[in-house]
């Protein structure tokens, strides 16, 4: 009997005491003696939405299939439990064994929002890590980050020993075998660092110095040492078939965000928004072959009893074979009563077709994401979809008997007008009109919905919109209490809502997805001010992020809304997407141009991802 980390009256104390004592159903169990190397995966968010995290499901499994190591799971503790541990100094613990993680070989941390930040303060301290990397001695674990925002660590580098840049299942096994040398010899922490810094991939950022220019701008980045490398390559997996997949994922004793089987179908995006960081990081596009996804979809759904399985891309329309696999899925659980879940669909008649099959009983709210509210501004966005597209496809929609449709825009686009955001609350009434105008009242099975949501555009880095200032929170405000104006006017106003999000919060990511090395220091006394889960907004406090940047002299406008030229240095800069600075920088000019770039179906644009030697890059090929 494993012994848990926390007593019966703790647990009974707090809220969902499950998220605290692992043993959930697939979960990996192996003698800590029998291993030579404990590795633990953490997400800096409560559990119900780390369990729901792929990145950690597939590394989770892979990791676990060497006999050398055993890989566990670890979240942050929500503020109930962080309050106790704090008090009553218990250090925080891996779910599997409920063995303090300051005694494991390695903490990995999936980077993959902005506003978990202050979390992962939080995960060291309560697990007694040392938070500086520089504090850290040999017996203290090795603290290593990955995902999305690790394709700018510079606002959290000192606090993480290693980064990973690109895809987990590629050179974490040469890292494990070099760690097992450190480990069992008298190599320093540094002399293993600078080892870890020549494997592919693996950024080392203490061992690169940064200077600054008078007016805050980056004059130089660069490794101290002769043999660290300038520049760091993104690791790609090319053939996605044959990579390392989970066909047991762990299965959670408690709802979860995403309570379903997770089938991931394809990796990067053929589209080429210019706002979409995943659609530029995660290229080539590369699919996995069909009867391959078949076996895992049904292994997965006899391993875990789940009763709905979705489907994970960035574009799941573009997977040439889903058509076959929908049918296959459909055929094999029907009797089952498994359900199927798609998101992630372009607004097309392939599309509809496809949602009819699998949701011939229940018609839920279909989603959209036209982004822009005029033509103009989807050509600057370079979104590949056209006012007929929208309109043909929530006809086809309310004709097969839909009559919810959300819809996704963006304000504070580059280049964005007044008109462009009209366009937000126009559109919104055109697509309601088609329900009035074709659905004879006999066959309305209730009334038709229209909602529409704003988000408050984020440039990010590797994406050609990385040089474009945001709009203030204030003006972001404005236009939003605008469209909402609109809204109301409209003629179908009873069958439409819209609504917006946080300003405040949104700010902050923007500070925080451009920002350098600086920031660490803020980060840190945010923390230090008691601020943890800033993405709840029943916890984020702006109070602490304006002291602290008013503590460390920081201009929040130098990040996010001066414009930035195309010759800066930018704080990411040594990164190697395979995507060049070349394209971003042409995409940049045709975007205020108004110029669409095709995908890379139609026409390949020499992005540069070729370089990998995989995916859609060479489906035409020999």
């Amino acid at each position: 009997m494993r012994k848990l980390a926390l007593s019966d009256e703790i647990l009974m104390s707090i809220e969902k005491p499950a998220r605290y004592i692992g043993g959930e159903y697939n979960s990996v169990m192996k003698d800590k003696e029998q291993v030579d190397v404990r590795f633990c995966m953490c997400f800096p968010d409560v559990y119900e939405i780390g369990m729901s995290h792929l990145g950690i499901q597939i590394l989770y499994d892979m990791f676990n299939r060497r006999e050398d190591t055993w890989c566990e799971r670890v979240y942050s503790p929500w503020p109930d439990l962080h309050k106790v541990m704090k008090e009553q100094h218990i250090p925080l613990f891996a779910l599997e064994s409920q063995d303090p993680l300051k005694e494991f070989d390695f903490l990995g941390i999936t980077l993959q929002y902005e506003m978990c930040y202050t979390n992962i303060l939080q995960v060291l301290d309560l697990a007694e890590i040392p938070i500086w990397s520089k504090d850290r001695e040999k017996g203290d674990p090795i603290v290593i980050g990955g995902g999305p925002c690790s394709y700018n660590p510079e606002p959290i580098a000192d606090f993480f020993d290693i980064f990973y840049i690109g895809e987990g299942e590629t050179v974490y096994g040469d890292l494990i075998e070099l760690y097992k040398i450190y480990k069992h010899s008298d190599m320093t922490r540094e002399e293993f660092l600078i080892k870890v810094s020549q494997i592919p991939g693996l950024y080392v950022p203490a061992l690169y110095d940064v200077t600054y220019h008078e007016d805050g701008t980056i004059a130089s980045f660069g490794p101290k040492y002769e043999e660290v490398p300038k520049t760091i390559l993104k690791q790609v997996v090319t053939d996605m078939s044959s990579a390392v997949y989970p066909e047991k994922p762990v299965v959670s004793y408690m709802k979860v965000t995403q309570d379903r089987v997770v089938l991931e179908i394809m990796r990067g995006c053929i589209r080429g928004c210019r706002f979409c960081q995943a659609g530029m990081i995660y290229r080539p596009t590369r699919p996995k072959d069909v009867n391959v996804l078949k076996h895992y979809a049904e292994a997965m759904l006899d391993n875990t009893g789940q009763e709905e399985i979705t489907f994970s891309s960035l574009s799941s329309s573009d997977y040439q074979s889903l058509p076959e696999l929908t049918d296959c899925l459909i055929e094999k659980m029907d009797n089952n009563h498994v359900n199927i879940s798609l998101p992630s669909l372009r607004i097309d008649a392939f599309s509809l077709d496809v949602m009819q099959k699998i949701q011939d009983i229940k018609k839920n709210s279909l989603t959209f994401a036209p982004e822009a509210g005029t033509q103009r501004l989807r050509n600057v966005i370079n979104k590949g979809l056209t006012k007929e597209n929208i309109l043909n496809g929530s006809l086809q929609a309310f004709l097969g008997g839909w009559n919810k449709v959300k819809l996704y825009f963006m304000m504070g686009l580059p280049t964005e007008t007044y008109d462009d955001i009209t366009g937000i609350a126009d559109l919104s009434e055109e697509i309601s009109e088609l329900y009035f105008a074709n659905i004879p009242k006999e066959k309305r099975d209730g009334r038709v919905m229209v909602s529409a949501s704003a988000s408050y555009f984020v440039p990010k880095p590797f994406t050609p919109f990385q040089w474009a200032p945001m709009i203030t929170p204030e003006e972001f405000q404005k236009r939003a209490y605008f469209v909402k104006d609109k809204f109301r006017e409209a003629k179908n106003h009873k069958s439409l809502k819209f609504a917006y999000h946080e300003a405040d919060i949104t700010i902050l990511e923007g500070l925080l997805a451009r920002g350098d090395r600086k920031l660490c220091q803020v980060i840190y006394d945010v923390y230090q001010s008691g601020q943890i889960f800033d993405a709840w907004t029943e916890y984020f406090d702006k109070s602490n992020w304006d002291n602290a940047l008013e503590k460390n002299h920081i201009d929040i406008g130098f990040y996010t809304y001066r414009d930035r030229s195309v010759d800066e240095i930018l704080p990411w800069d040594f990164i190697d997407i395979g995507v060049t600075r070349k394209f971003m920088e042409k995409e940049w000019e045709r975007a205020q141009a108004e110029v669409v770039t095709p995908n890379c179906r139609m026409k390949c644009s020499g992005c540069g991802a070729a370089k990998f030697g995989g995916g859609v890059c060479f489906e035409n090929k020999n």
